[in-house]
C-alpha cells in the first residue's frame, strides 16, 4: 500500500472501511486499550478530537490486546466502555494486532523502515501523526500525552501544510 488511507480495516462497529472516509484529514493514529495505566489518555484524545474536528483532523483508535492483555473485551464492549467512560466519538477499528506474525498490514506499514519510524510498537497508546496525504510524519512513545506541546505543535504544522 502506498499511503495510510489505502488500508481497508473494519470499524469497531463493523463497517468495512474506517480509513477510506478520512482521506484528506490529518490523523493521530493510536493503538488503545481499556485496562491500561495509560487508558486515561482517551480523555486527551477525545479533547483533541473535539477541538480540531472542524480543522480536518481526526483521532483514530486501534484496539489491541497484545500488551498485558489490557484490551480483553469484544468490539461491542470496547465501544461501550469508550463511549460511557470517556465520551469517545472518534473512529475506531476492530481489534487488531500491532506486533508479531499476526500484525495487521496497516501496522506493518506504519512500523516499516520505509516510513521512517521503524520498530515494534512499545506499548498501548503509541501514536503516529499522519499527513493529509497519508504519509507518516511523526511517531510518539506511549507516555507522550495527546496535549503535550510537541504533539500539538506537530499537529498544527500538519494542518497548516494540509491547507496549502
Amino acid at each position: 500500500m502506498s499511503d495510510f488511507f489505502s488500508f481497508k480495516l473494519a470499524s469497531i462497529h463493523g463497517t468495512p472501511d474506517v480509513l477510506g472516509a478520512l482521506k484528506g484529514r490529518v490523523i493521530l493514529a493510536v493503538n488503545v486499550a481499556s485496562e491500561c495505566g495509560l487508558t486515561p489518555q482517551y480523555a486527551g484524545l477525545q479533547e483533541l478530537q473535539n477541538d480540531l474536528v472542524d480543522e480536518r483532523f481526526t483521532v483514530v483508535g486501534f484496539p489491541c490486546n497484545q500488551f498485558g492483555a489490557q484490551e480483553p473485551g469484544t468490539e461491542k464492549e470496547i465501544a461501550a466502555f469508550c463511549t460511557e467512560r470517556f465520551g469517545v466519538t472518534f473512529p475506531m477499528s476492530k481489534k487488531i494486532e500491532v506486533n508479531g506474525p499476526s500484525r495487521d498490514a496497516l501496522y506493518a506499514w506504519l512500523t516499516d523502515a520505509a516510513q521512517g519510524h521503524a520498530g515494534d510498537i512499545e506499548w498501548n497508546f503509541e501514536k503516529f501523526l499522519i499527513s493529509h496525504d497519508g504519509r507518516v510524519l511523526k511517531r510518539y512513545p506511549p507516555t507522550v500525552k495527546p496535549q503535550d506541546y510537541g504533539v500539538l505543535q506537530d499537529i498544527a504544522e500538519a494542518l497548516e501544510q494540509a491547507a496549502l
